[in-house]
């Protein structure tokens, strides 16, 4: 592998522990709005946090990253740790739901680079690198959601999946204008970012199937 090549991977590992850390948070913090007990809200964490990863990884035959890479689970505790050390869910509501959105953005982005990143490497046509960018982004949170009886974000979340569908598209046009690298990875990360969290506090979505 390249210097290049080496570069993009150090980009997508910083990536996916930020992407971790920051689903964890998310269901973290939905837990205890659900007022879990701690075993409840570590399995909730831990599930929003892998579940979109080891979904794709079943898709494409291939063993879990978390079933032989310790690191998201170091990630995973140590951001549970803090986030109980500090009482993170008695600080104001307005304040939680505001790091809620922020922190579950964050890891929707950060975990559609990485899957469509996976999909480039497995020589995947256009449609299956934005599904596995897609899964990788929202698996975590459509287990979260669905196991606390909420909506899922993605059936009527304001720009959610198409966030990741656009940073695969992004990710494509890249590489296919040799443009690829740990630059493009992070500018592709700030631009996603600041999409997700511009459409939600505008409160932008798609038009709406109406009865």
């Amino acid at each position: 592998m390249g210097e290049c090549g080496v570069n993009i991977w150090f980009s997508l590992d910083v990536l996916y522990l930020i992407g971790t850390a920051s689903f964890t948070i998310s269901g973290y913090l939905i837990g205890a709005r659900k007022r879990f007990d701690l075993l409840g809200v570590m399995i909730l964490a831990l599930l929003t946090a892998i579940g979109g990863g080891v979904i794709r990884d079943v898709l494409v035959n291939r063993i879990p990253r978390v079933f032989v890479d310790i690191s998201p689970f170091y990630t995973i505790f140590a951001t549970l740790g803090l986030a109980w050390l500090i009482k993170l869910q008695h600080k104001n509501k307005g304040v939680l739901f505001k790091l809620f959105i922020v922190a579950d953005s964050i890891g929707l982005v950060a975990f559609s680079l990485a899957g469509a990143q996976l999909g480039i490497d497995l020589q995947l046509n256009l449609f299956g690198v934005c599904a596995l960018s897609f899964i990788t982004a929202i698996g975590g949170g459509l287990v979260r959601d669905m196991m606390v009886n909420d909506v899922p974000f993605i059936l009527h979340e304001d720009f959610y999946g198409t966030v990741s569908i656009l940073m695969a598209l992004l990710l494509v046009l890249a590489y296919q204008l040799g443009f690829a690298g740990a630059a493009v990875t992070w500018v592709l990360f700030s631009l996603g970012l600041t999409l997700r969290l511009v459409a939600h506090k505008s409160e932008l979505s798609l038009p709406k199937v109406d009865c």
